[in-house]
């Protein structure tokens, strides 16, 4: 009989309440596996995205996937076996990874759950400094602002341009950061200011005394200020928002400059960067537990910090996307699975 365990499901795509909190057979896993039991996993945008059905995009590239299905990439936990191959952890050890991404993009990574199935090379030790709701809420977003700000960390073609994303040395340039309360946005806002940038910080003005802390060195509430008319001169702009008119902030970028966009999807401003000697580059995050390792330590000594939104438990996961589809999110949103 197969071991079973709870888990959140889709049956069908469609909005929050096609989430079903039901039994599932626990997974299997395979010589370079490592089985964890899950303490706490976290939202980030493809799993609203899947959910739904990715019908933002063309109806060639969205999913056909076979029903059911497991969300959630973000995951930390307990590990509960290993496989045959794996020597880097064991049972016990209290890890944290992004599973699986972008593999399981269309079909997800099954992270809303009881147990997940990781591959060893996904996984890092869970640092000792933090708990399991910040350990979980960090993976996605955190390698997201590692790979666009300090390290692309591997030689996968990029999907969205024809060369390579290369990250930019930070120290005494000034960076803005669009989206700077969300999930990615809290964090590449720390990690620019770790690598010695002046740092503007573009959010909500709810949000002022949060970024502050968080070490930004000047505040543009948007819903008072176009950022563009008065951020000048900023040697990187990264936009962890997107949407329409994200060519608005090459008039802030100093020639010679970047734009870094996290969704590039609409950008339509190639041909003014290029007259503005401005480079746009962009990327997709990819799961590496060695780098999330190497990234832990900021989190471990406290020079970077996860900011929590609101948690649920895994069975209440149907209210946890709803809150997320609401928007102004503040860092990010946990389901607690233990």
């Amino acid at each position: 009989m197969t071991d079973m365990m709870k888990a959140v499901r889709l049956h069908e795509f469609g909005g929050p309440d096609v989430l079903l909190y039901e039994d599932a057979p626990r997974p299997e896993i395979s010589a370079d596996d490592v089985l964890v039991r899950v303490h706490a996993t976290s939202l980030n945008p493809p799993d609203l995205y899947l959910r739904d059905g990715y019908r933002a995009l063309p109806p060639e590239w969205q999913p056909n996937p076979s029903f059911p299905l497991i969300l959630g990439t973000d995951v930390s936990g307990t590990v509960a076996a290993v496989g045959e191959d794996v020597t880097q952890f064991k049972v016990g050890d209290e890890v944290h990874a992004m599973v699986r991404f972008p593999h399981d993009l269309m079909t997800g990574s099954s992270a809303y759950a009881e147990y997940v199935r990781v591959p060893a090379s996904d996984l890092a030790l869970k640092p000792a400094g933090i708990d399991h709701i910040q350990a979980a809420g960090a993976p996605m977003s955190l390698l997201t602002a590692w790979q666009f700000l300090v390290d692309l960390g591997h030689d996968a073609p990029n999907p969205f341009q024809t060369f390579p994303h290369a990250p930019a040395p930070l120290d005494g340039k000034t960076v803005l950061v669009n989206g700077a309360a969300g999930g990615v946005g809290h964090l590449a806002v720390q990690i620019a200011k770790w690598q010695g940038a002046k740092v503007v910080a573009v959010a909500s003005g709810k949000y002022e005394a949060l970024l502050n802390d968080l070490g930004a060195d000047i505040f543009i509430d948007y819903t008072k200020t176009s950022a563009e008319t008065v951020a000048k001169d900023v040697d990187l702009v990264l936009d962890a928002v997107g949407g329409v008119n994200m060519e608005r902030f090459l008039r802030s970028i100093k020639p010679y400059g970047a734009l870094f966009l996290v969704n590039p999807l609409g950008f339509s401003g190639h041909d003014e960067a290029a007259r503005r000697k401005i480079t746009v580059s962009t990327t997709q995050v990819r799961s590496n537990g060695a780098q999330l390792a190497e990234a832990g330590r900021l989190l471990e000594d406290g020079s970077v910090r996860v900011v929590i939104d609101r948690t649920y438990p895994l069975a209440e996961a149907s209210a946890a996307h709803r809150r997320a589809s609401e928007g102004s999110i503040q860092g990010k949103i946990v389901l607690v699975a233990v």
